[in-house]
């Protein structure tokens, strides 16, 4: 396998079918690419979940890329076998080619191509086999184990799939948090011609919800958007028309911005129903706080190779969902960068051929920069 060409090492990669929690031979490909170059590789394991960190050279900086080798379901209706690693019409077929394999196969290949090169400092892999997951067993693990052994990174880069249209359009600088609730209110069933006998929970449900829903949380500010609560499930579970339920249930999710914190999100929540039905069940998930990294000389370094390398200026961005550089950020400054992201997480995910290698030079690049 030529590690300076990225697109053998995804394809090898794409052939395991590690859906989060297996691995699926992944982190084994990944291992035995790193330790070809030279890398010290140390594997870790928790629970099911297969993690490795990879480490080349030593003393300051310290740079690592972070990502991850497990990948969401396929579903059905594909055109290709989604762990085939198809080329076809110059296009790479397969779960994880954007989200995030072929990420991975860029740092690899994108280091290779400058491996020899004469530098100070030292550069790291934090590969996990559980972002699309619960992610209690992956970057959080590798990272308290960094910690241990006095070996965290100083910068580091996520290979999250951030552009929009065209490689080197957008730089992820922070994401928004993220709080779930699942609130639960019990009433008292009856017959609904004789509600005075009975203690409807939908009613007190739904009122909640209305008072959770509208309440302007913040108008966001120069780097978020506005955060938003949007309800996801309401649930009751009667298939009589002319029964008044015990029970009701809802679902919420809140993508908060840096005006707020997960704590005081979630005891609002709760205090909120709790006023409108004081025996309700609310179970909060924090998921992630939002974060951002300061653009300074990081994020100036990080555009110029990409501006370098692609032609374009990206923008610094904090839109999307949640990543494990929620974690990271709390170590050290963190930054993401990837591939066009439309076809992640979808049938017939895919990538050109052409991209894959473009990020590679961009990671190389990257390097050539932070060890200027």
């Amino acid at each position: 396998m030529i590690l300076t060409d990225p697109l053998p090492l995804a394809q090898a990669l794409i052939a395991c079918p590690s859906v989060t929690p297996q691995d699926g031979g992944a982190q084994t490909v990944v291992a035995d690419a790193l330790n070809r170059l030279g890398f010290t590789v140390e594997t870790l394991r928790f629970g099911k979940v297969a993690n490795l960190i990879a480490r080349f050279g030593q003393g300051s900086p310290h740079f690592a890329f972070a990502g991850h080798t497990d990948v969401v379901p396929p579903g059905g209706g594909w055109r290709h076998d989604p762990f085939s690693g198809i080329v076809e019409d110059g296009v790479l077929f397969g779960r994880g080619a954007v989200d995030m394999k072929g990420a991975i196969a860029a740092f690899i290949a994108g280091f290779a191509g400058r491996a020899a090169d004469a530098r100070t400092g030292t550069v790291s892999m934090l590969i996990t086999g559980d972002e699309e997951g619960e992610a209690v067993d992956g970057t959080m693990r590798i990272l308290d184990h960094l910690r241990q052994t006095d070996a965290l990174p100083d910068l580091c880069l996520v290979g999250e799939p951030t552009c929009r249209v065209a490689l080197g359009d957008t730089i992820k600088i922070g994401r928004r948090g993220s709080i779930s609730a699942r609130i639960t209110v019990r009433g008292v069933q009856g017959h609904v011609a004789y509600p005075h006998l009975a203690d409807n929970p939908v009613h007190r449900l739904l009122t909640a919800l209305e008072s959770l829903r509208a309440r302007v949380l913040d108008t966001g500010n120069d780097w978020f958007e506005p955060s938003s609560l949007q309800v996801t499930s309401v649930d009751v579970d009667n298939p009589t028309g002319n029964v008044i339920p015990p029970e009701a249930n809802a679902a919420l999710n809140i993508r908060f911005n840096t005006e707020h914190d997960g704590a005081a999100l979630g005891r609002w929540i709760t205090a909120t129903v709790q006023a409108i039905a004081p025996d309700a069940q609310c179970d909060i998930r924090l998921s992630g706080e939002a974060f951002l990294t300061q653009p300074g000389d990081f994020t100036a370094k990080l555009a110029a190779a990409i501006g370098a390398t692609t032609g374009i200026s990206p923008r610094l961005d904090t839109g999307g969902g949640t990543s494990d550089a929620r974690f990271i950020t709390h170590y050290c400054p963190v930054a993401e960068f990837g591939l066009v992201g439309r076809s992640m997480h979808r049938i017939d995910e895919a990538v050109p051929v052409t991209e894959l290698r473009g990020l590679a030079t961009v990671y190389g690049a990257v390097l050539d920069s932070i060890f200027a």
